[in-house]
């Protein structure tokens, strides 16, 4: 898919997955994983890498670092429980990898500065595309260089790109929800384990001491 990308004169393919969609609890989290065209030809996919949901945490751990070398420029974003609870979850999805993608033109005009315009085109995992939607909203950011958006249903497992993101999106998740679990607000919840998603266990501490200010109200919790 990234070559075909860039066969169409792309300059920059990006890869785009979510993680925390269905959590109770935390933000949700868009990865963005950038690589020009030019080095397509020559770089060869990294050993382990693919969809975040295939792998353990140990091993989404052990590649992320080579993930992040692999790419030109990657980045997360992220959109609040507040903002899922204010705006629906597909806006905030959106605004979500459009941060994540403003990010990455900043990593990446910071690796260098004679990048120029660039003309780029997202692979988003799924069916629909939430980041277009959003593009013209009252709190989209600006972004430096306009960006076109193909879905592909599990593009995850298919594309580099999308995989590389899921991963790092998934480790940063985690790794943000296991450091919240040891502030003594949010311990009683389990989030070291269940990382804000439904267990069992977490829904039944909702139900006996109710919901954090970092839980998605507005959803069906316990």
């Amino acid at each position: 898919m990234e070559q075909a990308l860039a066969a169409q004169h792309y300059d920059l393919i990006v890869g785009l997955d979510e993680v925390g969609r269905g959590a109770l609890a935390g933000p949700v989290m868009v990865g963005a994983v950038g690589v020009r065209s030019t080095r397509l030809d020559k770089l060869a996919v990294t050993p382990g890498v693919a969809d975040s949901k295939l792998l353990s945490p140990k091993k989404r751990e052990s590649i992320v670092e080579a993930l992040e070398a692999w790419s030109d420029a990657w980045a997360v974003g992220e959109a609040s429980n507040a903002e899922i609870d204010e705006f629906g979850i597909m806006h905030a999805l959106g605004m979500a990898a459009l941060r994540g993608v403003a990010k990455l033109e900043s990593a990446l005009r910071a690796n260098d500065e004679a990048a120029g315009q660039l003309s780029m085109c997202a692979i988003l995992d799924g069916s629909f595309d939430y980041v277009s939607a959003v593009v013209d909203s009252f709190d989209a950011p600006d972004l430096m260089y306009p960006i076109d958006v193909v879905t592909m249903v599990k593009a995850d497992q298919q594309c580099a790109s999308v995989a590389s993101a899921s991963v790092i999106a998934k480790v940063t998740r985690d790794r943000v929800m296991m450091s919240l679990a040891k502030q003594p607000p949010y311990a009683p919840y389990g989030w070291e384990n269940n990382k804000g998603y439904g267990s069992a266990s977490h829904r039944e501490t909702i139900a006996r001491i109710g919901p954090s200010d970092l839980h998605r109200v507005s959803w069906h919790l316990c």
